[in-house]
């Protein structure tokens, strides 16, 4: 899991079937340059689904690859990064 802040929101005309509703978020994911010293310093965009109200500004957790579809069960939607908490506070 990597942490990564929330920078914007895509918007679909259909989700695929098998996603349950939630919503997209674009999120850049940390350094940690960035958590520990405040730097402007991030990795590249990427697309996360996210059941849990993610807004632009927040810090999540952010499970990638297999991990990403492991909270839907057995059924496997297709994605590969999911927001799985949203941090209120971080302290290194």
């Amino acid at each position: 899991m990597r942490i990564a802040e929330v920078v914007g929101r895509v918007t679909l005309a259909k989700p695929h079937r098998s996603l349950k509703p939630g919503a997209w978020i674009i999120v850049r994911p940390m350094t940690r340059k960035a958590l520990q010293e405040g730097s402007a310093e991030r990795g590249e965009e990427l697309v996360a689904f996210d059941q849990l109200g993610a807004r632009p500004g927040d810090l999540i957790g952010l499970s990638e690859g297999g991990e990403a579809a492991n909270p839907f069960g057995k059924e496997k939607p297709p994605i590969d990064a999911y927001c799985a908490c949203i941090l209120d506070h971080l302290h290194l």
